[in-house]
């Protein structure tokens, strides 16, 4: 469940197609650059109540590591 939420979220800001989107899906397959990993954080924020911090940033670098923080926090 938590995956399907954070794939439509990247496909919706990203303008992708979901089945682009697994959970070995990189940031940089995405093409996204710093300020569009900014983005998603926020959106991701609000969409699951969590606290993006700059150094959980820096340690996600695929969909699955995504969802992981999620889960865990």
């Amino acid at each position: 469940m938590i995956f399907e939420r954070v794939q439509k979220i990247i496909c919706d800001q990203f303008d992708l197609d979901p089945e682009l989107i697994t959970p070995d899906t990189t940031l940089d397959d995405v093409n996204a650059d710093s300020l569009d990993i900014y983005d998603l954080a926020q959106s991701l924020e609000v969409a699951f109540d969590v606290t993006f911090r700059e150094e959980a940033l820096e340690e996600i670098k695929c969909v699955g590591d995504i969802v992981k923080f999620i889960e865990n926090n």
